[in-house]
């Protein structure tokens, strides 16, 4: 749990441009504080703490106006003192400068309105005695003190391998890899159909989608260059296993781009598939993927130069039981009758 600032509210002010003209109030917001959730969001709308020149805003469904002055008021955000809590972890590998664990699938990484407490961070300061706070930069942002260590990050529902930095070298090291894209990744997803080709690369530029800003989308409008390298692992007909290696690092990028593709992520309620009763499938691959918890994304394979030895480390995690699952039960159901 973290500790709260007494009654010291947080308030911000955001200018409404002819891009954002007419979305919903909540999409709005969601844009604006990327880190909070919809249901916080709305929560703070409902409450009163969404204004405009004094006046509340209470619909999140409202439009908001060309060159509106939208003012939020926060409620009181933990403070840097953040209070470790026992949360397991799977560490893959620890030493005095890292810190490489497996993320469960529906893990927070850091904490952020509507999750302060029970995060990856939380558990990191539990596990770790002596863990030094960094206080460098990451990727021109300045350091986050909620946020300790943390160089890189995975959606809540995306499983897989992550470093943790326990001391400042360790951090500005390699904070610097990650800007440079010097991290090896290697994602594993359960995704809908076949591609034709056994590897390909998908080449399309990222940004807020047009139609709903509170998600991304392959753009060319306020884009940036996105690439993903792709590798057909398993074909059963109807979907497929597809390893995956990122020459970016675009929010949402792998989700994005295999929709795009039209290789949707299965399991993924935002770009991907979860209506699996459309299938003309049986019973037991049906419930196979309905156990899916979140996307069927996994984080299988993290390469580092390590910050201090200089020594290129190279860490592997098997996908969780519902990937596993899923992937059985597709197996099963493509298997030719005996």
């Amino acid at each position: 749990m973290a500790q709260t600032s007494g009654d010291t509210h947080s308030e911000r002010v955001f200018d409404v441009d002819e891009a954002h003209r007419g979305m919903r109030l909540d999409v709005f917001l969601s844009e604006a504080l990327p880190d909070a959730t919809r249901s916080f969001l709305k929560k703070v709308i409902k409450d009163g703490g969404v204004t405009v020149k004094g006046q509340p805003l209470l619909r999140p469904s409202r439009s908001v106006g060309l060159d509106e002055q939208i003012s939020v008021t926060l409620p009181p955000a933990p403070t840097s003192d953040l209070i470790p809590e026992d949360i397991p972890l799977d560490v893959l590998h620890e030493d005095a400068d890292v810190l490489i664990i497996n993320k469960p699938s529906g893990l927070v990484v850091h904490p952020a309105p509507g999750h302060y407490t029970g995060t990856l961070v939380h558990a990191v300061l539990f596990h770790c005695a002596n863990f030094e706070r960094p206080t460098g930069t990451l990727s021109g942002f300045g350091a986050d003190p909620l946020r300790p260590g943390i160089i890189h990050r995975l959606d809540r529902f995306t499983s897989g391998v992550m470093v943790v930095a326990k001391t400042q070298i360790a951090f500005d090291s390699l904070s610097k890899q990650a800007r440079e894209h010097t991290f090896d990744r290697r994602y594993l997803a359960l995704v809908q159909g076949e591609f034709k080709e056994d590897r390909g690369v998908i080449r399309a530029s990222i940004g807020r989608s047009l139609s709903d800003r509170g998600r991304m989308a392959v753009t060319g409008v306020k884009s940036r260059e996105a690439v993903t390298h792709f590798h057909v692992v398993e074909r059963f007909g109807i979907a497929s296993v597809v390893s995956l290696q990122l020459e970016t690092g675009r929010t949402h990028q792998i989700r994005v781009h295999l929709r795009f593709a039209g290789r949707p992520v299965l399991g993924d309620p935002v770009y991907g598939i979860t209506d699996y009763h459309r299938w003309k499938v049986g019973e037991d691959l049906r419930s196979g993927l309905e156990s899916l918890e979140g996307q069927a994304l996994h984080a299988e394979l993290l390469g580092i130069t390590h910050p201090v030895s200089g020594e290129r480390l190279s860490f592997t995690a098997p996908p969780p039981e519902d990937f596993q699952a899923a992937q059985d039960a597709l197996r099963a159901a493509s298997l030719p009758c005996a």
